[in-house]
């Protein structure tokens, strides 16, 4: 069974951008759902096997109920990492590749809100690097643009459950805080890293062997 990934931080770490009651909701009741259902679709199929292939597998069989789910279960995820209490100074290749890209990060932090903003209902908007280049795309629903073509290096959840407790229907005023105080620059480095050097970065964690597929194993 796949697990729900906890919390890299408490509850209240990252107020007063995301309060309490929202993550709760968010963490306990959103992302639950998606990963429950993608086990109970799934059944005993889930047995060790990586949930980045249950997505790719989905997606090429036009499984859009598992496709849904299971991607939603892997964005969140990586949603949560995105995100740090503890901000760390943009260095590194990152910085540089930043610099060259769009001058500064304001400029990218411009656009950032601007593409995160404009995304009409649900979705996503992605920091991805494509071939070293650092870019800004969105995504509706439980879709990937990135799949398969660039590596994600930060999200932020543009669904209205993800801010509207705390910003209501003002979902720039949203983008700017969660970009000017929690966007983890520390984990997106690490993903530019995995991007140049050929390695896959983040993964979702393996799922666990049911009880029932224990005790069978053990007659």
């Amino acid at each position: 069974m796949y697990p729900l990934p906890p919390l890299p931080y408490a509850e209240d770490a990252l107020r007063p951008v995301i309060n309490v009651e929202t993550m709760r909701t968010h963490h306990g009741k959103h992302h639950a759902r998606y990963v429950r259902t993608t086990n109970e679709l799934l059944g005993e199929q889930s047995e060790l096997r990586p949930l980045e292939d249950v997505i790719g597998t989905a997606s090429e069989a036009d499984d859009r109920k598992l496709f849904n789910n299971a991607a939603q279960a892997w964005n969140h995820a990586f949603f949560w990492q995105s995100m740090t209490p503890v901000a760390a100074p943009l260095a590194g290749a990152l910085r540089e590749a930043i610099t060259r890209d769009y001058g500064t990060l304001g400029s990218l932090r411009d656009l950032f809100v601007a593409e995160g903003a404009a995304q009409f209902g649900s979705g996503w908007v992605w920091l991805v690097a494509s071939k070293g280049k650092v870019e800004v795309v969105s995504s509706h629903d439980a879709d990937q643009p990135w799949r398969g073509v660039a590596m994600p290096l930060l999200v932020c959840d543009v669904w209205e459950h993800a801010y509207y407790l705390d910003y209501k229907n003002e979902r720039d005023r949203f983008l700017r805080a969660w970009f000017d105080n929690l966007a983890n620059w520390s984990f997106a480095a690490q993903q530019y890293a995995a991007a140049l050097g050929g390695g896959v970065g983040y993964r979702y964690p393996l799922p666990t062997r049911s009880a029932h597929a224990t005790a069978r194993a053990g007659r």
